[in-house]
């Protein structure tokens, strides 16, 4: 038996949406995938926080000091505030639930990632934020979209979802190497 203390070079950082919370079922059960890798979790809480910007702005406070290399992985309204602290943070990637985009009580932000460092899932039937709005990113940042038969909270397809975040950390974790 080994007794090597394994140093994990990943942070994990979740960034819930405007009406959930930073540990609810979807993060939870992606922060058991990111521990499996082995990489650590974390998810602040922005409860009561209805500003995008604010919200980022707590998210660049958080993770100033981090050390590992960092993803990012926002839902919602979590994956703008996740995009835009990346100006700031220059995380490694991005993993992107139904980020929303261009809405008009959002300023316009760029993504501090590169396209290949960028995944977006979105729901086809998503009736909150349009899938298109993830599309237009896509093309205008040379990103992957992944389009699944599901709605805005993406809980209908969590077997694929959760196998595309396994290969997306499995394709970082290689790229850095």
């Amino acid at each position: 038996m080994s007794t090597e203390i394994m140093e994990v070079d990943y942070l994990v950082h979740f960034v819930h949406g405007k009406e959930s919370g930073p540990w609810g079922s979807k993060i939870s059960r992606l922060a058991a995938i990111a521990r499996a890798h082995p990489m650590l979790v974390q998810s602040l809480d922005y409860a009561g926080m209805d500003d995008p910007v604010a919200r980022a702005e707590k998210l660049v406070r958080s993770c100033e000091s981090v050390t590992q290399k960092l993803i990012l992985v926002g839902s919602s309204m979590g994956g703008w505030v996740a995009t835009a602290a990346s100006a700031k943070l220059k995380p490694q990637a991005l993993f992107l639930l139904a980020p929303a985009f261009f809405l008009p009580a959002y300023p316009p932000l760029q993504a501090a990632c590169p396209g290949s460092a960028i995944e977006i899932v979105h729901g086809w039937g998503d009736d909150i934020i349009p899938y298109e709005h993830s599309v237009r990113f896509g093309r205008e940042h040379a990103c992957s979209v992944h389009l699944l038969d599901d709605g805005h909270r993406l809980q209908n397809q969590t077997l694929q979802l959760d196998e595309l975040f396994g290969a997306f950390l499995r394709r970082m974790a290689q790229t850095a190497q």
